[in-house]
């Protein structure tokens, strides 16, 4: 679709307004990372602030095990029991510092899970077990002597069945007169992934379970005064929490097929999936994906020239230079646009985190349930069966 639209005579526009392939695809994993925070934040009202710590532990796994650096996991592995391995190890991780972090509440719950977040980037920067540059991060190079591994989602063991990940390394597909690139294909892969883990995150929602969380969220002592160890839910949902943040974070690795301490274990990781969940709607699941996704799109919209398109290099290229040279209140048409576009994404980031705070406070799918009275799935069918 998206190369389509480029190829149609509105292209130019189709570059200018909408994200390419790559950025949808880290859409996707990183919208499923701010999933597993918002399972934790959203629904029991716990923030982890140091929630980056078992992103940063999917994607090193990944890379790791990928490289023969560890003794029981063989390089050639399949991705996908890499992804749950990695989520595990995730998961231990989330119950030791629950343990420590939930004898407490509030805001220091949020101090306490980003000290502990801070101390495990620092040893990771520093660890030259995990790299041979550990400042810069590993890199899927494989053992040595051995070729490097390439990742595949599918039928774990049943090669026909799997298809590979990665920009330079996924597969191409033609099915007719549909043709799929490789970026196309980790797309459809990356997201086939994410879509089993939401569902998954879906029915743990919906459960009894999940409603013992929202009593938490809503009241935590009357939850407690009825019967509820909220301790060990809560624990639970930080431990489920957890493992898909990782899966999201070897998602990730498996898709660049390399890592660092900055875009994997820092704690601006956890700030941008707090940021995807406000714009989204805490406490919605889906939101953080719709969040993320408009946090990506106003980037890119708003890129520098060679990164990805956006508003800047259209105006470029489309205005006459004639106009370009007009001069308004000292200041010509081209240096207005270098003035206040050019490098200045995060700036219109932050004004749409401020308006969404202020005016928006349920987000995205939060405000549109809130006017629908529900659910948007089970209003639509229930319009469909002609019920109010």
């Amino acid at each position: 679709m998206h190369s389509a639209l480029v190829a149609s005579p509105v292209g130019a526009e189709a570059v200018m307004l909408l994200p390419d392939v790559e950025t949808m695809t880290a859409v996707l994993y990183f919208g499923l990372f701010a999933m597993s925070f918002d399972f934790i934040s959203g629904y029991t009202g716990y923030l982890s602030f140091g929630h980056a710590v078992f992103y940063g532990t999917g994607a090193y796994f990944v890379i790791v095990a990928a490289n023969g650096k560890l003794p029981l996991v063989p390089h050639t592995t399949p991705f996908l029991l890499l992804l749950v391995l990695g989520g595990l190890l995730a998961t231990v991780l989330a119950l030791v510092i629950g343990v420590v972090s939930f004898r407490l509440s509030g805001v220091y719950f949020a101090m306490v899970t980003l000290g502990v977040s801070q101390v495990v980037y620092v040893l990771v920067r520093d660890w030259g077990f995990l790299a041979s540059n550990p400042r810069d991060g590993p890199f899927v190079v494989g053992p040595e002597g051995a070729t490097a591994p390439i990742f595949s989602v599918g039928v774990p063991f049943v090669d026909p069945l799997n298809l590979d990940i990665g920009v330079l390394t996924g597969d191409s597909v033609v099915l007719g007169p549909l043709s799929l690139g490789s970026t196309e294909v980790s797309f459809y892969m990356v997201g086939l992934v994410v879509l089993v883990c939401y569902f998954a995150l879906q029915r743990l929602v919906h459960s009894p379970f999940g409603r013992v969380l929202i009593a938490i969220r809503e009241n935590e002592e009357r939850a407690r005064a009825i019967g509820y160890d909220t301790f060990r839910y809560k624990l639970a949902a930080f431990a489920v929490s957890g493992f898909f943040a990782a899966v999201a974070g070897g998602l990730f690795a498996g898709f660049r097929r390399s890592a660092s301490p900055d875009n994997a274990f820092f704690f601006l990781v956890t700030g941008d999936a707090l940021l995807a969940a406000i714009i989204g709607g805490f406490g919605t699941l889906a939101g953080p994906l719709f969040g993320r996704l408009l946090d990506e799109t106003v980037r890119e919209f708003l890129s520098k020239e060679g990164a990805g398109g956006g508003l800047l290099p259209y105006l470029r290229d489309t205005l006459p230079e004639s106009v370009l040279t007009t001069d308004i209140a000292g200041l010509t048409v081209q240096g207005a646009i270098e003035t206040f576009l050019n490098g200045h994404a995060s700036l219109y980031i932050g004004l749409v985190f401020v308006a969404f705070v202020l005016f928006v406070p349920g987000g995205l799918l939060g405000s549109v349930r809130e006017r629908l009275g529900g659910p948007i799935a089970k209003q639509v069918a229930a319009r469909i069966r002609g019920e109010d």
